[in-house]
Formats: C-alpha cells, structure tokens, sequence
C-alpha cells in the first residue's frame, strides 16, 4: 500500500482508537480531509484488506439521518498500518517527533 499523506491521516485517526467504528463526517473531522479524498482512501485500504465496512441497522426515517457505513481497522490492518506509520516516522529529517498546526489528537504532523 502507498502511505501517501491522507492515507497516514486515515490510518492515524483510525489507529488513535483501534476498536470504534468510525464513519466518514467522523473521519473528515478528525483528518481534515474533504469527501473527496477520504471515501477513495477508505475504499483502497478496505481493498487491500486493512478496513472492514459495515452499514448501521438503523432505520433513516426513525433517526432523521441516512444510515451510516462504518469503518473500523481489521487485525491485519491494525498489524499493517502500525507498522507503516513506524517506517513512515523513522524518515522523517527529526525522527517524526516535531508537532505542529491543527492536527487532531493521535494524527502525525505530516
């Protein structure tokens, strides 16, 4: 898989906490990433078998709201994506350890 920078930004916010499914208004908010960028991001790592995605039982006209996919890391991906971002840091001129601008909490300042 290519760790572009959105793909880090994705696997950084899903990794800040392995176990909760997270949808897409989530995960642009906690990246920064607009739709555009995201939803291709999400649908190669859950081509490449790091992401499972599964719609929420919900029924849209109960909630006021369309129902929701849900995006959470499989083990291989948690595995995969931890030792990307380890790589992707050990580059980095300073070592990944500089923090900077607006990044949400647990996502490295690429």
């Amino acid at each position: 898989m290519r760790l572009t920078i959105p793909v880090a930004k994705v696997l950084s916010a899903l990794l800040a906490d392995p176990e909760a499914p997270r949808y897409g208004l989530d995960l642009m908010k906690l990246t920064g990433l607009p739709s555009g960028t995201l939803y291709p991001v999400l649908h190669r790592l859950q081509a490449a078998g790091w992401l499972a995605a599964d719609w929420e039982e919900v029924d849209p006209v109960a909630a006021g709201r369309p129902a929701r996919r849900y995006y959470r890391l499989t083990g291989e991906g948690a595995r995969a994506a931890r030792l990307a971002l380890a790589e992707l840091r050990a580059l980095a001129p300073d070592g990944g350890t500089s923090r900077g601008g607006a990044e949400p909490a647990g996502a490295p300042a690429w």
